[in-house]
């Protein structure tokens, strides 16, 4: 009877283990399907994403209560008096602003070697390392008891944000390559980057309040690390690397010099500014306007969640309709938030200051969303079809205007007030939208789907296009000997690739 019992058992865990075994063969196997990975692949990037941008911010409401104390409890030991007592608090300011500045000032000052890298190496080992990096530095954070350590750790994710944010980015422009398909999935990266940025304040206010500093970035820390470990079984970085056969970027000072991308650029920088230099400003300004609640400034940002996401919706179904119209939906943004800019200092209430902020948040989803894509695309037509340094330009559009948001803002309030910031920065973004015409002309090309088909075969698969594209092109007749300087060229620079994709099928191959 034992026997007969124990014989069962061991039956049905053979039978179990076979089963998980098929499983995990199923998963590899599912895995290995090119549609899923991209899948997986934008969610690994997503995460990323969310977790550098909570990261960014959850230390809103933590840091200048934490300086606080740490401050309060100098002062009690070394007794001091009151006018040391407003020196101290003056200089606590400054420290919460170069505090908050250093992450974007690092990133802006690693991004033109971390986009080269990108270029050399792949996209999948520079997200690992940013992983890496932002997992150590949100340790870091969990566990610092002083404003050096904080400081070391704050500049940390800044190096850490260099390589992660520009290699996902450009990772999902490379897997990305219809225009359709492309904005619909940087568009996503975006709804992931607000949410981070909106949620993270009252996600780290309400844990600090009732678990304490160091729960918030544990929490963050361990989505990290179980992102990484996804990113390391989905993707396998060191494992069948091809890197001897990868394209050569265009260096990243030409494409700075690029007078298009440089329209692009400059327009993310512009129209990030008025979040940037309103985050750490408009907090005092509700105090002293309107007396608002800790909770009110807390949650001012959260309802601006929303429309950003409908911004995101919205381009992307337009962009998908009519995709020639992309500096039209980026124009129209910024005359969006420079509008919700100017009307900022007219509200008196929580409820009236909500309105300005969304049409702030939902301008930035218009033109973030229809103007990212538009750089790959630059990159498509104009140069070699590897995107980190051209994405690391756009990483160092924003980390411009973060970099300048915590030390330059307050010091505009201080000395010009509050009213006056805001229209600089509406009336910036109005005057700069018509500059977008520049790139009427570009976004009406389209690329040759049929060159593509021909040469490959088969779909499309990103990165490694260019190598098997240059080499067949070499096979045929009449073909470019470079992707680069053989090509067929118009008055602007810009291959000629015009036609649709539907007439390039009707008419046949394009070079034979």
């Amino acid at each position: 009877m034992e026997s007969d019992g124990s014989a069962g058992l061991a039956k049905s865990a053979a039978l179990k283990l076979s089963e998980m075994g098929e499983r995990t063969k199923q998963l590899g196997s599912a895995m290995q399907d090119p549609d899923r990975q991209r899948r997986l692949i934008l969610v690994i990037v997503c995460v990323a994403l969310l977790l550098d941008n909570m990261l960014y911010m959850v230390i809103v409401p933590i840091i200048p209560d934490y300086l606080a104390d740490l401050e309060s409890e100098q002062a009690a030991r070394v007794h001091a008096n009151s006018s040391l007592g407003r020196a101290n608090r003056d200089n606590l300011d400054i420290q919460i602003g170069v505090l908050f500045a250093s992450k974007a000032i690092l990133q802006l000052m690693v991004n033109p070697l971390s986009g080269t890298f990108i270029d050399r190496v792949g996209y999948d080992i520079p997200l690992l390392i940013g992983l890496l990096v932002m997992f150590v530095s949100t340790c870091i954070f969990a566990f610092a008891e002083n404003y050096g350590t904080l400081f070391a750790a704050r500049s940390l994710q800044g190096l850490g944000s260099a390589f992660a944010d520009t290699s996902g980015i450009a990772m999902i422009a490379d897997k990305y390559t219809e225009e359709a398909e492309r904005t619909r999935a940087l568009g996503i990266a975006l709804a992931f980057i607000s949410f981070g940025s909106l949620v993270a304040p009252p996600f780290g206010g309400i844990l600090y309040e009732f678990a304490g500093k160091r729960v918030p970035f544990i929490v963050l820390a361990s989505v990290c690390l179980a992102d990484g470990f996804l990113l390391l079984t989905v993707i396998k970085p060191f494992s069948n690397r091809t890197r001897e056969n990868m394209p050569v970027g265009t260096p990243i000072y030409r494409l700075m010099i690029d007078p298009y991308i440089a329209v692009v650029a400059g327009a993310l920088t512009v129209c990030n500014i008025p979040l940037a230099f309103l985050e750490p400003t408009i907090a005092n300004w509700m105090e002293n306007t309107m007396n608002a609640t800790k909770w009110e400034m807390g949650l001012i940002w959260l309802p601006a969640f929303f429309p950003h996401v409908l911004g995101v919706y919205v381009t992307v179904r337009l962009a998908a309709k009519y995709p020639d119209l992309q500096w039209f939906y980026g124009a129209l943004g910024m005359v969006i938030i420079g509008a919700s800019s100017c009307t900022v200092p007219a509200c008196k209430t929580f409820g009236q200051l909500m309105f300005p902020l969304c049409g702030i948040c939902f301008g930035i989803a218009l033109v973030d969303t229809a103007l990212l894509p538009t750089l790959a695309f630059l990159v498509d037509v104009r140069h070699v079809s590897v995107y980190g340094s051209v994405f690391a330009i756009a990483d160092i559009s924003y980390s411009v205007a973060y970099a300048m948001g915590p030390v330059v803002a307050g010091q505009i309030v201080h000395n010009l007030g509050f009213v006056q910031l805001n229209l600089g920065m509406g009336l910036v973004n109005v005057l700069y939208a018509p500059a977008l015409l520049l790139l009427q002309h570009v976004c009406q090309l389209k690329p040759s789907y049929s060159e593509r088909n021909v040469l490959l075969e088969e779909g499309p698969t990103g990165l490694y296009d260019t190598i098997r594209m240059e080499e067949r092109k070499l096979k045929r007749k009449g073909l470019c000997a470079t992707t680069t300087n053989a090509c067929a060229v118009d008055e602007n620079g810009l291959f000629e690739r015009s036609k649709s994709y539907s007439e390039e099928e009707s008419s046949g191959p394009e070079f034979t």
